[in-house]
């Protein structure tokens, strides 16, 4: 049987296509369309990632170019639940671009028992639908059955067992007609041109976190945890940028994540070392504590995909300890998160890839979007507080799918 092909070209840099799974970051963006392969994964998918290493090692590689994201690359939006099953596509063709201005295209073609491989140019295709005009919004729970969520989970904490839960609020969309999940991408690119954006499977976000991205063998993550709300005054925002570093439960929260995926990477590396001292990223409405852990990896060094089922959920997203914070959330929270907050990115055939935490996003499907927006709770945590947090982190995805 006629192995599937993939070929690898130096590209126009003027040559446009309508994206099906994109993930952009200030590295590196790659833009896919079409579906050459689609791989499931069995749940667990973190017992089964080895199955899109293998996938993608099948294709017979043709590269003019050799360079991470070139050759066969495959998109993936993969559930916060490790036990779910998840898949992910391998586009037709795929453009890469370099922050140093390297362009690629990488085209698969063919039947599914009988792929080829060709090189083409791809003209954008405009939506099939008009704009959404009217937008309502609810909330899935009521504010005050969520915040007594909150206060059942710090009372559990308080009684030990666990230092920390994450517990987000759902939000539902409905249009008047279907939401457009490039025109979503390309509003977001807009408003935050240097965030971790992405559109796979009408999953569409800007994350501020990257879970964790190899290159060779430089591995990197860059953990956040511990949030404070923007003015969008300077000054105001630099006294509450200076407060948060200056909080000892946000700093403690922050040190919590540093320590797991420090530790969790460490066993796969020669070398791995953290920042200092956490720094202040902003994120639209909120602003975060972050931390770049960075490192070299040993041979022969992992796929970016073993790492992300081993980091996967980070403290951010889940608690700590992981496990009681996984059942604590599953007892509280009341929604099923699907991929919000669940690792998303791209891997090639080499094992490179990136993949971000999957917050600040939404989930389209034609007329109905459905967002969540999470926060950490901890054994002093004001639940109104916490309110006001979801509700100015929902505010990244809100502005720009009611102004569509």
């Amino acid at each position: 049987m006629t192995r599937p092909a993939a070929v690898t070209r130096a590209a126009d840099p003027h040559h446009p296509i309508r994206p099906t799974a994109a993930f952009s970051s200030p590295r590196r963006t790659l833009t896919g369309s079409g579906e050459a392969l689609r791989i499931e994964l069995p749940a667990p998918w973190t017992d089964h990632v080895e199955l899109v290493a293998e996938a993608l090692a099948g294709f017979e590689v043709d590269d003019e170019v050799r360079a991470p994201g070139t050759g066969p690359v495959a998109f993936g939006a993969l559930p916060f639940d490790r036990d779910a099953g998840a898949s992910l596509v391998v586009p037709e063709v795929v453009h890469g671009v370099t922050a140093e201005g390297a362009r690629w295209t990488t085209t698969v073609q063919g039947t599914a028992d009988r792929p080829c491989a060709t090189s083409r140019h791809d003209r954008a295709t405009e939506p099939d639908h008009a704009p959404v005009g009217e937008v309502t919004i609810r909330s899935t729970r009521s504010p005050a059955d969520w915040c007594a969520a909150v206060r059942a989970a710090t009372e559990r904490i308080a009684a030990g067992g666990l230092t920390k839960v994450v517990l987000a609020r759902e939000l539902e969309l409905r249009a008047d007609r279907a939401f457009d999940p490039v025109e979503v991408l390309e509003r977001l690119a807009e408003r935050h041109p240097t965030a971790l954006r992405f559109l796979v499977d009408g999953f569409v976000g800007a994350s501020p976190e990257l879970l964790v991205s190899r290159v060779g063998e430089v591995v990197r993550a860059q953990p956040m945890a511990g949030t404070a709300a923007r003015t969008g005054e300077p000054e105001a925002d630099q006294r509450r940028a200076a407060e948060l570093l200056a909080s000892e439960k946000n700093r403690v929260e922050h040190q919590i994540t540093i320590d797991v995926v420090h530790d969790t990477l460490l066993p796969w590396c020669s070398y791995l070392d953290a920042e200092p001292a956490p720094t202040v990223v902003q994120a639209g409405p909120v602003q975060h504590l972050a931390t770049l852990v960075e490192g070299r990896l040993s041979r022969p060094a992992p796929s970016v995909l073993e790492l992300v089922a081993a980091l996967h959920p980070t403290p951010a997203v889940g608690g700590w300890p992981r496990d009681p914070a996984i059942e604590l959330i599953g007892e509280l929270e009341g929604a099923d998160r699907g991929r919000y907050a669940g690792p998303v990115g791209w891997v090639d055939a080499e094992g490179n890839g990136a993949w971000a935490v999957g917050i600040r996003s939404v989930q389209l499907a034609g007329p109905v979007a459905r967002l969540f927006a999470g926060v950490g709770v901890v054994a002093d945590s004001d639940p109104a507080a916490e309110l006001a947090e979801t509700r100015a982190k929902a505010r990244t995805l809100l502005e720009v799918l009611v102004q569509l």
